[in-house]
This record gives structure tokens, C-alpha cells and sequence, in this order.
């Protein structure tokens, strides 16, 4: 028997939990899908043998998905926040994100197909609004409440003034 994670984010989908996580193993690194268990009884949203939970890692954060039926929704409460090297990464990921049935939204988030909340965040806006130059920081901080996905060469432009 594997390992079994002291803490694990526990994420519910209505039903999809196990393509979530081949979505998410095949769009970041350190990321995979691990075992699918399936309901050993009928349960109020499915039936013996369909799938229950499926673990699965994120970019190496282990992580369980529920499929729960359509009780809870997901909203930004909960976020996966990516640290981005670049622009090419920063748009990579977006694009995996929005691309395929997601959502965008303000200075940075964005949602997947399943709703869950995604912060694409260039290493160089958090440089920015947390360095040591107040104004720089308020510069960066400024152009990113304009954005949805961070335009890197603009944040540093920013900081520049």
C-alpha cells in the first residue's frame, strides 16, 4: 500500500473528478494521477462502481477528488496559485486553463471547465508588489487591477515607472 498523505486537498466535482486530474497532470509538471477508487455501494449521486475519488498530484501538492454530485459548487475561496518564470509559461498555462471550457477573470485568476480557481502569477508581479520600493510596488500593483492575464513586459514597465 502506497503512502497515504498526512494532508491532502480534498476537491468536489460533481462528476468529473478523474478527467480533472488527467487535465491537470497533462497541463502542469510534477503533476499526475494516481489511483481511482470506485464506489464499493450506491451513494446519493451515483452507483456502485462509478467513480468515487481519485487522488492525483498538482504540480506536486497531493490532492483527492470527490465526485460528490452537484451539492457544493466551487468558488474563489479556494484558488491553486502558479508561480510563473515568464510570459510563455504565464500564457501556456492561461491558455490550457481557458482554453478548454474555462473561464477568465480579474489580475490573474481564471476558472477551469470544473470551476475550480486558478492564480497565473508571474514571479515578477510578486517581486514587484512585495519588493522594497513602495511606489514601484503601488506602479505594478496598479497595472495588474487592469489586467486579466498579467502581461509581464507591463508589469515591469510599471515597476520602471
Amino acid at each position: 500500500m502506497p503512502k497515504i498523505a498526512k494532508n491532502t486537498i480534498c476537491l468536489w466535482y460533481e462528476r468529473d473528478a478523474e478527467k480533472a486530474a488527467h487535465f491537470y497532470a497533462k497541463t502542469f509538471p510534477d503533476s499526475s494521477v494516481g489511483a481511482v477508487h470506485r464506489a464499493p455501494g450506491d451513494f446519493p449521486s451515483g452507483k456502485q462502481g462509478d467513480v468515487l475519488t481519485v487522488e492525483f498530484t498538482v504540480m506536486g501538492i497531493p490532492c483527492l477528488g470527490l465526485n460528490g454530485g452537484p451539492a457544493f459548487k466551487h468558488n474563489e475561496a479556494f484558488s491553486f496559485q502558479v508561480a510563473t518564470e515568464d510570459q510563455a509559461e504565464t500564457d501556456r498555462y492561461w491558455n490550457a486553463i481557458v482554453g478548454n471550457g474555462g473561464q477568465e477573470s480579474e489580475c490573474g485568476w481564471c476558472k477551469d471547465q470544473w470551476g475550480i480557481s486558478w492564480q497565473i502569477t508571474p514571479i515578477a508581479l510578486i517581486k514587484a508588489y512585495t519588493g522594497s520600493d513602495p511606489s514601484a510596488a503601488k506602479r505594478a500593483f496598479d497595472a495588474m487591477m487592469t489586467m486579466k492575464k498579467i502581461d509581464v513586459a507591463a508589469i515591469e514597465a510599471a515597476v520602471r515607472g
